[in-house]
């Protein structure tokens, strides 16, 4: 059962996993161009402040695969 609105509909468990497998990717991608629009907004902002750019503002966030890497080493 998926919940679209106020209303359920019975779908295959296989469609409702690609749909919300390609809902989930339009929605990071948007995310990260939203991310990259506000460093460049940020940026614009402190130049014409005549402050400095700041530093590690253009970092990326680290992937779950890296995350599991890290965890990895730290534990030894």
């Amino acid at each position: 059962m998926v919940c679209f609105g106020n209303m359920f509909i019975e779908l295959p468990k296989a469609k409702t996993r690609e749909m919300l497998r390609q809902d989930q990717e339009e929605l990071d991608e948007e995310i990260n161009n939203l991310r990259k629009e506000l460093r460049v907004k940020v940026n614009r902002l402190y130049e014409a402040q005549g402050k400095p750019e700041l530093k590690g503002f253009n970092l990326n966030p680290m992937s779950a695969e890296e995350m599991k890497l890290i965890n990895r080493i730290l534990e030894g």
